[in-house]
């Protein structure tokens, strides 16, 4: 199977976004629906979000400066924040919208071959969604979660979409289409939220989920014994990267030189699950 790295499936995603953005657009022009409107504007946030996480996985990529000794993949939740606050911008256009037309219906007219194209567009966002979400747990990538969550969500607006403008065009009652534009508004406001606010909680080095802890602790413990021990353990995720820190009690008629030799040893077993590993050195009446 082909493995696409993370600058790769965003260039796809950005492409994939033009298409069907393009998709929509000719389906509301085609039928007039507000519903398909509200479909057409999320396509245009992806646009907006899948183009600035390029930009920033891109950055993230850079290896660390005297300016940013610790790298730069924290700019991965720079694009989760912007994709979130996009969403956010979008539903607020899709509510004055589909508000101004629940006073001035509108009939809908073509609707065969705007659902098809719009059926068309939301199959390739299911695709490209599944796909960005399957690199977002290989490559640990906000910046592709957040894209990814964002196209399924816009895959079930759309299912919810053409339900209702179908609804609206075999009853009659055309105001139902402006209903089904305000719901999909709510709907993609909330998922803007959750994404806002794991952007949120990146930014403010959140810790390693707890099955990755164990994981660090299991690997530090192999190092134990001979009266050593590593306690006051802190760890951090920086988007791809991830950190951890640890105090080393050692015996304290140990040398310097030997303490250290241990701790590399420990630091090389952790840089193998990749996590980068900081050891404080001290004896064991440090904290006694």
């Amino acid at each position: 199977m082909l493995t696409l790295r993370p600058r790769q499936l965003l260039l796809l995603s950005l492409l994939a976004a033009f298409a069907t953005m393009a998709l929509k657009t000719l389906a509301w022009h085609l039928t007039g629906s507000v519903g398909f409107l509200s479909d057409a504007v999320e396509s245009l946030v992806n646009v907006a979000g899948a183009g600035f996480a390029l930009l920033m996985v891109t950055l993230a990529r850079k290896p660390a400066d005297d300016s940013h000794p610790y790298g730069h993949s924290k700019a991965e939740y720079l694009s989760a924040a912007f994709e979130g606050g996009m969403i956010l911008l979008a539903a607020l256009v899709i509510c004055i919208t589909a508000i101004e037309r629940l006073f001035n219906p509108h009939p809908i007219s073509t609707l065969g071959i705007g659902t098809a194209l719009i059926v068309l567009a939301s199959v390739l966002n299911l695709a490209m969604g599944l796909l960005l979400l399957h690199g977002a747990k290989r490559y640990n990538s906000p910046a592709l979660e957040g894209d990814g969550k964002h196209l399924l969500t816009d895959v079930w607006t759309t299912v919810g979409v053409i339900a209702g403008v179908a609804l609206a065009a075999l009853s009659g009652y055309s105001w139902i289409d402006a209903l089904v534009a305000i719901a999909v508004a709510i709907h993609i406001l909330i998922e803007g939220g959750h994404i806002l606010y794991k952007a949120a909680n990146g930014l403010m080095d959140k810790a390693l989920p707890e099955a990755r802890i164990v994981e660090i602790e299991q690997a530090l413990a192999a190092f134990s014994g001979h009266n050593v021990r590593f306690i006051n353990l802190r760890t951090r995720a920086a988007a791809t990267l991830q950190f951890a820190q640890a105090d080393m009690q050692v015996p304290a008629e140990w040398t310097v030189e030997r303490a250290h030799k241990l701790a590399d040893e420990a630091e090389l077993a952790l840089q193998a699950l990749g996590v980068s590993l900081s050891i404080h050195i001290e004896p064991q009446h440090a904290h006694g």
